[in-house]
């Protein structure tokens, strides 16, 4: 067993593993399995999460993942004042472990002398505090972190609970905050689960300054606790103030519903509530800004500036760090309508509305861009003022045909977040004629055969594209061609016609004249040819040449034929019979990768007999459809005896 294997074991703790902070990666967002708390760090941007199963997991302000410190059992986390250290609590293993901020690295191992916690952790006054206890009694520790746990004295201390008849139940929640030094407020969760306290831990010992017996007069329940900055007052789950002067607490101002919430040094409140967050300022109860991107939120947590709000959120099997930036600025609803359709060269006018629930700054304006086919990339028509009710409107000339677009933007401003919404108007455009020849038209196996369009009357554009797509799945369709046409509106290319060719002339439009797609299917056929083999002599009967057998002998046909995979050959036999010529069969035999196919024909055991045999591909049934109906010439055939 290595030194360091011992050690841990020594301490109860599983093997731990650092992963070092490293640049954050845009397409890695930090995620967690089993949430044990977040705790953002002011000083270094980083937002710490806490993974029962994983550890501790560390992203950056924008969400991404940068770490991970492998810490099995990780049920709560904090991070000291000045940001270098962050405490995790490890209730299975009785302990808290001290990591580096900044590297990552465990720094310190501080035991726990109870079998039921440290849970719940924060940091205050310059120490680190915790819970433990089971269902029917929690208490209270803390630990100087300026006390080597190495150095032989035990610097945790255990039952700091103030003494009495007074109590916790359960493992207690636990929050501080930072314009409050020295404030902790408490939160129980065991059997009865409505009590609650404030300490004064700024002392040598913790002092009650408020205390609340639960008898669910007050809460239903906590499952949440927030110390609210610059007064007397708590925030239980998300929604519910009690005001805690004169060592007592009393319901005060109850927010919309919510199920937890963060308060920030500044006062202002990050609310969850079911798929939503919504931000609050200090005694209001109107939010300044929703997100509504944040489904199955299960903790967050203000940036000590108030920058933006860290939610931990549900996302399929795991949660992931999701930042909320500006969260201070309420979002402005912005409309615009446009007419359906309008006419080229002729004015159209736009409408549209900016309102917010906070109001907004008189005289405000926005800005307009239009996108068409003359401007692509926008193009920025002049700023409209916003009226006094929030409507604006603007006239345009659109100086182009097809789909116009017009987006007005709000850039924002110190209370309100930027804002945009569009619209789109169809101007027609004037169809050009275009033909295509040949279509319909089929072609000897490798003729090179002239396609030619013809583009009619158009604005600007005179440029065609022409594309082959030859049948079949192993030849993809090909641009052969892209070019102005000449004088007479014309543009040509040569195809190669080894299959049967889809042609396609594209004229892809101006400002003025649509675009317009046309079309040429030409067919080619394979190459077929009959070789006769066996006969003893060749020679005419009248005008036509027969190959002569023997009526014991079996001719053989042997047939070239384009290849394809899969391709056939029909073999067609006809008898010649009183001046004319009957079919006597026809079938099909399978073509070798050679293009080769030879057939024995039979020996007719008869002299006199005349036959003639040709090869057949026939579309669609000789196994594909890349090539058009063929037939090779016939050869003759004599027998004697």
């Amino acid at each position: 067993m290595s030194t360091a294997t011992a050690i841990a074991v020594l301490v109860g703790s599983a093997a731990l593993s650092v992963t070092a902070a490293g640049t954050a990666s845009a397409a890695t967002a930090a995620s967690v399995t089993s949430p044990g708390g977040i705790a953002p760090d002011g000083p270094l941007q980083r937002v710490f999460v806490g993974d029962a199963d994983k550890g501790i997991v560390v992203s950056d302000y924008a969400g991404n993942l940068i770490g991970s410190v492998s810490l099995e059992g990780v049920t709560g986390v904090t991070v000291s004042d000045d940001g270098a250290t962050v405490y995790a609590a490890r209730a299975a293993f009785n302990e808290i472990v001290a990591v580096d901020a900044a590297t990552l690295a465990v720094k310190a191992h501080y035991p726990v002398a109870t079998d039921t916690g440290p849970r719940h952790i924060a940091f205050s006054a310059g120490k680190v505090w915790f819970t433990y206890g089971d269902q029917w009694s929690g208490n209270l520790g803390s630990f100087d972190p300026a006390v080597d746990p190495a150095s032989g004295t035990d610097p945790v201390t255990l039952g700091l609970f103030p003494a009495g008849n007074l109590g916790i139940w359960g493992q207690g929640l636990l929050d501080t905050d930072p314009s409050q030094p020295g404030v902790l407020a408490v939160g129980e969760t065991g059997v009865s689960t409505d009590s609650m306290a404030v300490l004064d831990v700024s002392g040598a010992a913790p002092a009650l300054t408020a205390y609340y017996q639960g008898d669910y007069s007050l809460n239903s329940g906590i499952g949440d606790i927030d110390l609210v900055p610059g007064g007397t007052q708590v925030m239980v789950n998300g929604a519910q103030l009690d005001s805690y002067a004169g060592g007592k607490f009393s319901a005060s101002t109850t927010y919309p519903a919510g199920q937890r919430a963060d308060i920030a040094a500044d006062g202002l409140v990050a609310q969850a509530n079911g798929a939503k967050v919504a931000v609050y300022k200090a005694g209001s109860v109107k939010p300044l800004r929703t997100f509504t991107n944040t489904a199955g939120v299960v903790d967050l947590a203000w940036a000590p500036d108030s920058s933006r709000v860290f939610a931990l959120v549900s996302s399929g099997t795991k949660y992931v760090v999701k930042a909320l930036t500006d969260p201070t600025k309420n979002v402005p609803t912005l409309t615009v309508n446009a007419p359906t359709k309008g006419t080229r060269a002729k004015k159209l006018t736009v409408t549209g509305k900016l309102s917010a629930s906070v109001a907004l700054p008189a005289g405000v304006k926005v800005k307009v861009t239009r996108t068409d086919f003359l401007s692509p990339s926008g193009k920025a028509l002049a700023d409209v003022t916003v009226t006094s009710d929030g409507t604006f409107s603007f006239t345009d000339t659109p100086p182009s045909g097809g789909i116009v677009t017009y987006k007005v933007t709000y850039a924002g401003d110190a209370a309100h977040a930027a804002v945009s919404a569009s619209d789109k108007v169809t101007i027609p455009r004037t169809i050009p004629s275009m033909t295509l020849n040949h279509n319909g038209a089929v072609y000897t196996y490798g003729t090179d055969a002239t396609f030619t369009a013809h583009l009619g009357t158009t604005y600007t554009n005179r440029t065609v594209a022409l594309y082959a797509d030859p049948f079949g799945a192993d030849k993809p369709k090909k641009l052969l061609k892209t070019g102005k046409v000449n004088s007479a509106g014309n543009i040509s290319v040569k195809v190669d016609m080894t299959r049967d060719t889809t042609v396609t002339a594209v004229f892809a439009a101006d400002s003025r004249y649509a675009g317009r797609t046309v079309k040429s299917v030409a067919g080619a056929k394979v190459k077929a040819s009959v070789a006769i083999t066996k006969q003893y002599k060749t020679a005419k009967i009248g005008s036509t040449s027969y190959y002569w057998f023997h009526k014991k002998t079996a001719p053989i046909a042997t047939t070239t034929m384009t290849y394809y995979k899969g391709r056939e050959q029909r073999t067609d036999v006809q008898v010649y019979y009183q001046g004319k010529w009957y079919s006597s069969g026809s079938q099909y035999f399978a073509l070798g990768t050679s293009g080769k196919c030879a057939v024995n024909l039979g020996a007719p055991g008869e002299s006199g007999l005349r036959a003639r045999v040709r090869a057949a591909y026939i579309n669609g049934s000789s196994g594909d459809t890349v090539n058009s109906t063929t037939y090779s010439s016939w050869k003759y055939l004599y027998f004697t005896n």
